[in-house]
């Protein structure tokens, strides 16, 4: 069990978000580490105008500059959007993306999702990409997952994009520092791959797709989909 009291603090994490605005506002720059993160939004997406084809209201849960909401967007407009995360100079790029092609609602939560006051049985769709990794123990994940599924309406839809790992030590040793350290040393060197290393040891917690999926389906989501997984990331949503 790794020891989440040397984790990176919220506002450590903040700090690095908030500095880092300009990278995040491209998909393929911003998430250069993260295989697959363009077909994975792009999946996302389209699952969510298959499941809800009167989309009305979405929330992007740590929605840095908001890529997720503006692919959306692409697909239906208007729509009333609340945009969540730390950073407040995220936030205010996200808006200004947002309200360029967008004339519905747009609401800006400077929060943590754990915090953050929000309206229950508000949301046709929630997005979180690339963000409850930093979620730490295991009650802090099923907290998070519950909270999610009360703020959904009924027939609402979850979507997550994320770092995962496998159950199983020797797995998770060939998927993650074999095939996804190749997969780094390959995009730059073997210094940029163990400085990615370190990062992700410092800064994130993340749990296994079965974990993610089960966990689901115990707070209540009535079904759960797998959409893609390349290594160590998974592309999945829950139907409330």
């Amino acid at each position: 069990m790794e020891n989440i009291s040397d984790k990176s603090t919220v506002q450590e994490i903040r700090a690095r978000f908030d500095n880092d605005v300009d990278r995040f506002s491209n998909l393929e720059t911003g998430q250069q580490t993260t295989i697959d993160a363009a077909f994975s939004m792009e999946l996302i997406v389209d699952s969510i105008m298959a499941h809800s084809p009167n989309l009305k209201t979405v929330l992007d849960v740590g929605c840095g500059a908001g890529n997720y909401t503006l692919k959306l967007l692409s697909r239906k407009a208007p729509l009333d959007c609340t945009l969540l995360d730390i950073s407040r100079p995220m936030l205010n790029r996200a808006k200004e993306r947002v309200a360029a092609v967008n004339t519905g609602t747009i609401t800006l939560v400077q929060d943590d999702i754990r915090t953050a006051d929000l309206p229950k049985n508000q949301y046709c769709a929630i997005m979180a990409a690339a963000v409850l990794h930093h979620l730490r123990d295991d009650s802090d994940w099923e907290a998070v997952f519950t909270k999610l599924y009360r703020l959904l309406k009924p027939g609402g839809s979850l979507w997550i994009s994320d770092l995962v790992v496998q159950e199983t030590p020797a797995i998770q040793r060939l998927l993650y520092q074999e095939r996804f350290g190749n997969y780094l040393t390959g995009l730059k060197d073997e210094t940029y791959r163990d400085n990615v290393f370190a990062y992700i040891a410092k800064e994130d917690s993340p749990r296994s797709v079965n974990f993610q999926l089960k966990l689901l389906e115990k707070v209540g989501f009535r079904s759960v989909e797998l959409l893609h997984k390349h290594l160590c990331f998974a592309a999945f949503g829950a139907i409330k």
